[in-house]
């Protein structure tokens, strides 16, 4: 993995709520993916770099499933960026991509969950505006196993490049 220019990046966190943490996911379990995250997102706004905390609200409904906020350890920090989607991905009907175009952000690191929908979509969406794409593999996890596996060994390579938390840590710790 190439060195990465902190403040040209950024990590979008997808989906770290309560509710969705909790649920049964493979090869990854929710709390494993929300730890590692907690420590790519430390480590992206150490070296100037943004974070995107996104989350679901489920449309037309007056009150929010139990549980739809942040993770109490991934709660947007002065500074990032809060992204509330009421589709699959982060930039449908949202100001993702405006609010990344004004930060001059060319590059995007994505992890959360689920791999097969709210990261997936939202990759897509990223690589159809110009993004380079970054899939931080361990630091996401599927409902079920072979569909992460799916997207990170047939669709994510096609769209962006895969690597590790550590691989992307050393990336941006050498920028």
């Amino acid at each position: 993995m190439n060195t990465l220019e902190a403040r040209r990046t950024a990590l979008i966190l997808i989906d770290l709520m309560p509710r969705i943490v909790a649920l049964e996911t493979a090869p990854h379990s929710g709390p494993a993916v929300l730890e590692r995250s907690v420590a790519l997102a430390a480590a992206t706004r150490k070296a100037g770099g943004l974070v995107v905390n996104v989350r679901v609200e489920r449309p037309g409904v007056d009150v929010q499933p139990e549980g739809s906020g942040f993770a109490p350890t991934a709660e947007p920090q002065p500074g990032d960026l809060e992204i509330v989607k009421r589709a699959i991905g982060a930039f449908g009907r949202t100001s993702l991509d405006a609010e990344l175009q004004s930060r001059g952000i060319a590059n995007v690191a994505l992890a959360g969950i689920a791999t097969n929908f709210g990261v997936e979509s939202t990759a897509r969406a990223a690589s159809d505006l110009g993004y380079e794409t970054f899939f931080i593999t361990d630091a996401m996890t599927g409902l079920d196993e072979h569909a992460h596996n799916f997207a990170l060994s047939y669709a994510f390579p096609r769209i962006g490049e895969t690597c590790t938390t550590e691989e992307f840590l050393k990336a941006l710790s050498q920028a």
